[in-house]
């Protein structure tokens, strides 16, 4: 391995997939269970980030021994941010991590990069995030960067690369009744990724009208 990769055994991921919304722009089903192609979309989402990953966690709200019965880990969000967005599911997801670093993504990106994983990994190595962790971990500061997905074109703030040292900020912005996620990351430090060269993975189906549409695009 070149000095210049980071080293995934040392550094190992989580992922987390975000299915526990309210799917209220799909008619308030569980958006997880959506079929796109004939599979749910949280079987996509398995599939597409489950070989990138040491381990995977499901935040889910509904449909919990469904979920469960996908052989993974369910994550709820805590009963006092139950549905308050893709936040309280991430929130839930670091907590219960077995590793310091999680990847989240939303369950309804079908076509979610397939090196998503590495790139954001390859990043940290670059900005310095596993030394600073080391040294949060002793010092209590400073903490890493948060890493973000960018297209080229705009952000894609629920795919996400996060320490878990960040958890109790999360929870305090939170408590303030605040949602978006790109709020609270700008509140710490954080860093753009690439995917410039790939920016029809982050396609997404929120809504009948996207998920059509998706299928109509993509051979």
């Amino acid at each position: 391995m070149l000095d210049t990769e980071p080293d995934p055994n040392r550094f190992p991921v989580t992922g987390l997939i975000l299915a526990g919304g309210e799917g209220r722009r799909m008619g308030g089903v569980d958006k997880g269970w959506v079929t796109w192609r004939d599979k749910p979309l949280i079987a996509w989402a398995i599939e597409r980030l489950r070989p990138q990953v040491a381990q995977l966690l499901v935040s889910a709200n509904r449909s919990l021994d469904r979920y469960r019965a996908l052989g993974y880990p369910v994550v709820s969000d805590p009963p006092e941010w139950r549905f308050a967005g893709p936040l309280a599911g991430i929130a839930a997801g670091l907590a219960a991590a077995p590793s310091d670093w999680v990847v989240t993504v939303p369950c309804d990106a079908p076509l979610l990069p397939r090196d998503l994983v590495a790139r954001f990994l390859a990043a940290a190595h670059a900005a310095g995030a596993f030394a600073a962790a080391d040294d949060a971990d002793r010092a209590g500061d400073p903490l890493p960067p948060v890493f973000f997905a960018h297209d080229g074109t705009r952000p894609h703030p629920v795919f996400l690369l996060v320490h878990r040292a960040h958890l109790p900020s999360l929870a305090a912005f939170l408590a303030t009744h605040r949602r978006r996620i790109d709020a609270w990351y700008g509140t710490l430090p954080h860093r753009a990724v690439s995917f410039a060269d790939e920016p029809d993975a982050f396609a997404n189906c929120n809504d009948p009208e996207s998920l059509a549409q998706l299928a109509a695009t993509v051979r």
